[in-house]
């Protein structure tokens, strides 16, 4: 995801002293720290951030207990797992026939303008597209494929954030249909489509479950690091 900011699509970044020595980029719901520990830049939450948790990322273990002094009990410590990026390693007949494997009742299909805003209605779904300002920039920058249940969006897999020449993937299912093979079905259809148009499709898992999908598809954990879900309860709306 730091490419995505690096090459000018996404995210923003501060950093402190001249030259910097501490460093914060932040990327969606994603915050990295890099150099010196920083209380302020642990402090720094930009004031449109609208999200209920916000992953802090401390690429050296110095920043860990300074996230959890300032955050105590807000800061929840868990595991992520990177994924290896590795081009070739996909089975492309495999993929489609996990593509094709989905219940009778549910089709797959491209995230178009219609679906793009669907996305948008519920809060299980708002990841697919959340990076993206409008379906015109979704449209030019990202990709992603739907499972329907009749006219219902039900699941996804679509570009969190991009970069030259990839995608970082996001998966979601609605509650009620999970476990019928559509992140799988999803996920194999997105990674095809990407490998067609020479894009690479990134992973990186949340949890193992996430982690056991990935290998499902091909791909292989290159290891774990500690994530900070720091909470922001949302106010209650006014009467």
């Amino acid at each position: 995801m730091l490419w995505s900011y690096l090459q000018g699509y996404m995210g923003r970044a501060y950093a402190v002293g001249m030259p910097p020595r501490s460093a914060q980029v932040l990327v969606g719901s994603f915050c990295f720290f890099s150099g010196q520990p920083e209380e302020a830049l642990v402090r720094n939450i930009p004031p449109d951030f609208q999200e209920e948790c916000l992953l802090m990322v401390p690429r050296q273990s110095a920043w860990q207990p300074l996230i959890e002094a300032v955050y105590a009990e807000r800061a929840s410590r868990i595991q992520r797992y990177a994924i290896k990026k590795e081009p070739w390693i996909f089975d492309r007949e495999k993929l489609n026939n996990y593509a094709e494997s989905i219940p009778e009742g549910y089709r797959l299909a491209p995230i178009d303008e219609k679906i793009y805003f669907e996305t948008k209605k519920a809060e299980w779904s708002h990841d697919l597209t959340s990076q993206f300002s409008s379906y015109e920039q979704y449209r030019k920058y990202g990709l992603g494929i739907a499972a329907l249940c009749g006219r219902e969006l039900v699941a996804g897999a679509s570009s969190y954030t991009v970069y030259d020449g990839g995608i970082e993937i996001q998966i979601d299912t609605q509650l009620k249909h999970r476990r019928k093979g559509l992140a799988a079905a999803c996920g194999a259809k997105l990674i095809l489509e990407c490998l067609e148009r020479g894009l690479y499709p990134s992973w990186d898992a949340h949890d193992r479950r996430s982690a056991a999908l990935a290998e499902k598809l091909g791909y292989h954990v290159s290891h774990s690091y500690i994530t900070y879900c720091v909470s922001f309860p949302k106010a209650p709306a006014q009467p």
